[in-house]
């Protein structure tokens, strides 16, 4: 079939589009903390029931110390950190704004990847940063009485908006470092799908750490009981269920078909289109109006994103 791997890709951001909308409906009502719980937790079930049906093991295999510690390190800043950032700016900004600052995790990503992997940074990449900052600033800032410029969401939202781009891309390095320890750890009889499976042995240990780390979390703001509570909310549960199988399950899975199918460049550019995907849907949901300098700002913000992977 022509373009598969677009078509994909295309859905993909589709995916992540409904894991926004619906994470944004589930932190309202049950809690930011209590919903990464809750996702992670069955994320945890449906990942060892795919390792299970696939390797014949419900659980990550062969992965070493030194596979754990990165993916570990991942899971506390790319989960606990940034989700709980983006959930939270969910919260106080809306998913629509808070996936527009996820733009901002290819550019933290490049520099994470200079810094704790030596990767290069030439000008290209830096200039893709500055295209993307500048789309962000288009759709948050404004003039005020033709004059001063000032922020037209937030300033909480703006930084949980920052730190959810910081997370995602230092996450995304750290958890490339993990996988390869993971895959140097790999016997030779292991079994023939263990090498296409690595993604989903590795999503599920950043999975069990991120739960852990968001149960203690709300251990130390002793929040369980909401926990309890969450569990009883069939409402709730559904749209956190939602989240887990448009989020962990099917994007993930989709996107690591996708990348079979297409350059990853493409793909990568293709599936970062949820802030675009995410507009007219959330603006619909919510009534809104959508301004023109906001879809300028996202537009000018996936051009950024397009040149990392592209050029």
């Amino acid at each position: 079939m022509p373009h598969l791997g677009e078509l994909i890709s295309l859905s993909v951001a589709a995916s992540w589009t409904v894991t926004a909308l619906f994470a944004d409906k589930a932190s309202h009502r049950l809690g930011s903390t209590t919903v990464n719980v809750l996702r992670l937790s069955m994320a945890i079930v449906f990942l060892g029931a795919i390792l299970w049906v696939t390797i014949h093991h419900p659980y990550p295999i062969y992965a070493s110390s030194r596979a754990w510690l990165w993916l570990a390190l991942s899971a506390l800043v790319g989960y606990v950190f940034g989700d709980w950032c983006l959930f939270n700016c969910y919260l106080s900004i809306g998913a629509r704004f808070g996936q527009l600052f996820m733009t901002l995790a290819p550019p933290m990503a490049a520099i994470a990847g200079w810094a704790i992997l030596g990767e290069s940074l030439g000008w290209k990449s830096g200039l893709a940063m500055v295209v993307t900052l500048c789309g962000i600033a288009i759709s948050i800032l404004s003039r005020k009485d033709g004059h001063k410029v000032h922020l037209t969401l937030p300033l909480k939202g703006v930084l949980l908006g920052l730190g959810a781009g910081l997370g995602q891309g230092v996450g995304l390095v750290l958890s490339k470092v993990g996988l390869q320890y993971y895959t140097e750890s790999i016997p030779s009889d292991a079994p023939a799908m263990m090498g296409q499976m690595l993604p989903f042995a590795s999503t599920m240990i950043r999975a069990i750490i991120g739960a852990a780390g968001f149960l203690l979390l709300m251990s130390l703001q002793k929040s369980l009981p909401r926990l309890r509570s969450a569990v009883h909310d069939r409402t709730g549960m559904r749209y956190a269920l939602l989240v887990t199988l448009f989020g962990p399950v099917v994007g993930v899975s989709l996107s690591l078909m996708a990348v079979q199918y297409t350059a990853a460049g493409i793909a990568s550019t293709l599936m970062a289109l949820t802030p675009v995907f995410i507009l007219f849907p959330y603006t619909f949901i919510y009534h809104q109006h959508l301004k023109l300098r906001e879809i300028l700002g996202v537009a000018v913000s996936m051009a950024g994103v397009a040149l990392f992977f592209l050029l």
